[in-house]
């Protein structure tokens, strides 16, 4: 059974969302409050309306408390994102995610009731940096304000090395939960295999002991 979207908001973050479900075989709802908009996704998503999300009515007419997961993607127009999620919530919409623009948005988001609050502009500006600073990280998904799971590729200084040898939980409090070898992920590789060059290590930590692994090992 095909899964069940709806995306508020057209830009370019919404945008690309509803092109990424519709590409995975979801069915998605795109709404924006823009004809032009709309009209560029009328043969991209599997439905697309012109509708002011703030009216109540508008919401209930469009039956989306019957939706598993509504995107708010609204862009710079905070007000209309909050009544937006706000009326979601009183609906009862099972999952809602919702973009924030700023730290503040955010807090108001968590206080109605979001289910999950994504800055994309922040978070895509944290993993080029960490790109920028090191040649050795990948990619990088913050899972906190503390914590975060990065990709590195493997240096000279620990190919050859096992887990085992490392002990990195002992000696700087982070896990290796995942390595890529080639077309191969091993999610619970051997304490005692060799990690080789070209390796990929998918390292989960906190942010503290990442930066310590990665002057010290790196």
């Amino acid at each position: 059974m095909r899964k069940e979207f709806v995306v508020i908001g057209l830009g370019r973050f919404g945008g690309s969302i509803v092109k990424e479900l519709i590409s995975q075989g979801a069915n998605v709802m795109a709404i924006d409050s823009s004809p032009e908009r709309v009209d560029d996704f009328a043969h991209i998503a599997t439905q697309a309306v012109v509708a002011d999300t703030t009216d109540e009515a508008v919401i209930k007419s469009l039956g989306l408390r019957n939706f598993e997961h509504v995107i708010v993607a609204i862009g710079e127009d905070i007000q209309s994102s909050i009544l937006t999620t706000l009326i979601l919530k009183e609906l009862g919409v099972q999952q809602i995610t919702v973009k924030a623009n700023n730290d503040y948005h955010e807090k108001v988001l968590r206080k109605i009731g979001a289910d999950f609050v994504v800055h994309p502009e922040r978070d895509m500006g944290i993993r080029i940096a960490n790109h920028m600073i090191s040649n050795n990280v990948l990619d990088y998904l913050e899972l906190s304000d503390e914590h975060s799971i990065m990709e590195i590729k493997v240096s000279d200084r620990i190919a050859g090395r096992s887990l085992v040898d490392l002990d990195l939980r002992a000696k700087y409090g982070i896990n290796i939960v995942g390595i890529k070898r080639g077309e191969e992920i091993l999610i619970t590789p051997e304490p005692t295999d060799p990690i080789l060059t070209g390796d990929l290590l998918l390292i989960i930590g906190a942010d503290v002991d990442i930066n310590r692994f990665m002057k010290k090992v790196l």
